[in-house]
């Protein structure tokens, strides 16, 4: 059984290693930066990527009172959302107080002995006595590469329905694997403890001689930056293009709570679809209290291969504390609907 997990991507640059740069990938190293935080509060953090570990990380220093520059080189924060839901969510981080620069590229450290004092990008200087790096992670792939096991274009181990790789007795599970895309139909790693969870069950069903199938993922995930939660599920629409499916989307903005109950917040809901023949593709949510878990619905729509029609008569819980008398997710169906 092969579960080795992924590792950090981390640029090959002077000072990488200093002491005050950090990697959070797992939980010796949250309690590294904890530690680190309590015994010497930084004055100011430098966060470098602007994917679910830098927004996380970028709330909690803020709430421990530390300036926050979060860099990205892409052009938006959350590349896992579309352009245009990931500009909303930019628009509330830098409301919060981060300082956020976009289409900015790591260049390089400034070191006083063997700690940092600044970060250099290719605009400018930032000073630092905190940096933590966000630029995702990669599988460990490499003992079944040189054990002579498949491993896939994605970089993750290649196995089959039941996580048996392509060598006869030998499974693998987790991180270190590549997973089928049950919209795109092509394969992806996507390290979630989610999805590693599940393909750990069916392995162990199948090496104890059970018969367990892990079919798949439509990619769901979801995270709380400062007031606002934000969700994902199958696929933007920059993979849809490159799967080559015909695709069009709708954005609506509608009430967490019906309108008139106190708290109600808002959030926006974009819903990717196929126009030809109208079945959902991908959706995404930027919302506030209540936003984020409704993706669950458009997750489960994915799996059962829905269409926006048949979506909108899905029977959704309703009251004035938890939705509008027609839920945004449904309102989003809708007008999909119309353009099919």
């Amino acid at each position: 059984m092969i579960a080795s997990g992924a590792s950090p991507v981390l640029p090959k640059i002077p000072g990488i290693n200093a002491r005050g740069v950090y990697t959070l990938s797992t939980l010796q190293s949250g309690i590294a930066i904890r530690a680190a935080v309590d015994h010497t509060p930084p004055r100011q953090a430098v966060l470098i990527g602007g994917g679910y570990i830098g927004l996380e990380m970028a709330e909690n220093l803020i709430l421990r009172g530390t300036q926050v520059t979060l860099v990205e080189k892409t052009p938006q924060v959350m590349n896992t959302l579309d352009p245009d839901m990931a500009g909303l969510l930019a628009e509330e981080i830098r409301k919060a107080g981060v300082t956020l620069y976009l289409e900015e590229s790591l260049q390089g450290f400034e070191l006083q002995g063997d700690e940092i004092r600044t970060v250099v990008t290719d605009r400018r200087t930032l000073p630092a006595d905190l940096v933590i790096m966000g630029l995702g992670v990669r599988p460990n792939a490499g003992l079944a590469r040189e054990a002579g096991i498949p491993v896939g274009e994605t970089g993750g181990v290649k196995v089959n329905e039941g996580m048996e790789t392509g060598m006869p007795g030998v499974w693998a599970a987790g991180n270190c694997t590549e997973s089928l895309h049950l919209v795109s139909r092509r394969p992806v790693t996507i390290a979630l403890g989610t999805i590693a969870n599940k393909q750990g069950r069916v392995a162990g069903i199948n090496i104890a001689g059970g018969q367990a199938v892990f079919p798949g993922v439509v990619g769901t995930a979801m995270v709380k930056v400062f007031d606002w939660e934000v969700a994902r599920t199958g696929l933007q629409e920059r993979e849809a293009e490159e799967a080559g499916l015909p695709f069009r989307s709708v954005k609506i903005e509608a009430r967490t709570r019906a309108g008139y109950y106190p708290g109600a917040g808002k959030i926006h809901v974009k819903i990717v679809f196929n126009p030809e023949n109208g079945r959902l593709l991908g959706g995404q949510i930027v919302g506030q209290e209540g936003a984020g878990k409704r993706i669950d619905v458009l997750a489960t729509a994915l799996h059962a291969g829905m269409t926006v029609e048949e979506m909108i008569n899905l029977d959704l819980g309703y009251s004035p504390p938890f939705s509008p008398a027609w839920d945004p997710i449904l309102i989003a169906c809708r007008q999909a609907a119309g353009q099919v």
